[in-house]
């Protein structure tokens, strides 16, 4: 499957003018992704877009996906405003209350799904849907071994006696243990998940429709997990035809409906931060950029320790002449122009903000760019942005269309952390 249409100089190219930090979403390299990804498991696997990974892509990926992964009120109505269809939408999330369900409810009746992963969310959706007449479809997760879902014993039970809940079409079941699993874990969670839908259906006579399974496929972020280009793709082709194989052996017939986020969304984005001050502590060469660990962040990246796929673009401004031309008179932190290792900190007031230690860099400079890649997933949503009450980043989206266009641009935050 190919990874991006761009690359990352282009991308600082094409931003050169703007303001700096921001996110780049390359669309043609996501729908490309996903459309490969559904030719290479075929038609009985729909796709699922867990909008947790990026909200700002899911009018992109309309038409593209099946159906969209919701988990709170607040990513609902993000996909209000952007006119996803309720049907579309697994409405999902270890915490649901009545009076947000009462609103899902009143407006949208029974379309769409809903999980369960509580007795209190059967509860909840069994008496709204009995006040309206409706009859819900339910998927009921099984946990994993931590707070998300129900024990298999619970699910048992619910299925056992689900004659008493008509208010609830129990369509399947719901699993999703975490991200950056390898084949053989995932063909034991398939063998896991096969072996309970074939007591249920054996036990109690339940034959499930939908099997929703967050798979949680791998991405590699760091130098040195990163193969060629070629190699990567053939690794990533021989687990997705591993994983088909072990999704033809199940006896489950019904439909496969894979809930993904990161491995869809990741390789699209690249975030671009500007240097903007250097300095030499105590033998240590820092660049400081004007974004930081509130806008980046890497699954498995260990104390800045890892270095992600980057790329430095040294550019030609007015500070770098100043400093040619004086650099008789005053020190140069890199006098012979070559390689030099610099931790990279961002522009918090904290220690721990840190993006990367000891990254080489060729003759770096004030105003030069740093473009990040693989950031598609979770960096957009997931830092402490309200932190300091620093802007907000631009947001970009490129196509070969429409070119580069800008969806948001910076954002401040400091009314938000004030009572003025």
């Amino acid at each position: 499957m190919e990874q991006n249409n761009m690359d990352a100089k282009t991308i600082a190219q094409i931003t050169k003018n703007e303001r700096t930090p921001l996110y780049v979403f390359d669309l043609d390299a996501l729908r490309t992704r996903v459309r490969k990804l559904k030719e290479k498991l075929g038609a009985r696997v729909e796709i699922c877009y867990a909008m947790k990974a990026n909200p700002f892509l899911i009018e992109p990926l309309q038409g593209y996906v099946d159906c969209f992964e919701v988990c709170s009120p607040g990513e609902f109505h993000i996909c209000e405003r952007s006119g996803i269809p309720r049907e579309k939408i697994v409405l999902s999330g270890v915490y649901k209350n009545v009076s947000d369900m009462e609103s899902v409810l009143d407006r949208y009746g029974q379309d769409g799904i809903f999980t369960v992963e509580s007795g209190e969310h059967l509860r909840i959706l069994a008496e709204e849907g009995k006040k309206r007449n409706l009859t819900l479809r339910v998927l009921l997760r099984v946990t994993s071994g931590n707070q998300f879902g129900m024990d298999p014993e619970v699910i048992r039970e619910i299925i056992c006696q689900r004659e008493a809940f008509p208010q609830l079409d129990f369509v399947g079941l719901q699993w999703y243990s975490g991200t950056q699993k390898k084949t053989k874990k995932l063909a034991g969670e398939l063998e896991k998940l096969d072996s309970l839908l074939t007591e249920l259906n054996e036990a109690y006579g339940y034959e499930a429709e939908i099997l929703e399974y967050g798979p949680g496929f791998p991405v590699s972020y760091f130098q040195n997990e990163i193969l060629d280009h070629e190699e990567e793709l053939q690794q990533e082709a021989e687990m997705l035809d591993a994983f088909s194989k072990s999704l033809d052996s199940m006896r489950f017939r019904g439909k496969i409906v894979l809930e993904m986020g990161r491995f869809l969304a990741a390789f699209c984005g690249y975030y671009v931060t500007r240097i903007v001050d250097q300095k030499r502590n105590l033998g240590q060469n820092y660049c400081i950029v004007d974004g930081g660990i509130h806008h980046l962040n890497y699954f498995g990246q260990m104390m800045a320790m890892k270095i992600p796929k980057f790329c430095h673009v040294r550019q030609e401004t007015e500070y770098t002449k100043s400093r040619t031309e004086q650099s008789e008179k005053e020190p140069v932190l890199n006098e012979r122009g070559g390689e030099e290792a610099w931790n990279i900190c961002g522009s918090l007031c904290t220690v721990s903000d840190v993006i990367v230690k000891q990254l080489p860099l060729v003759d770096a400079k004030i105003g030069d760019v740093l473009v990040f890649e693989r950031t598609g997933a979770y960096s957009v949503t997931e830092g402490i942005y309200l932190f300091l009450s620093r802007d907000l980043p631009q947001i970009f989206f490129w196509s070969e269309e429409n070119g580069l266009e800008q969806i948001r641009g910076a954002l401040p935050t400091n009314e938000w952390n004030s009572v003025h």
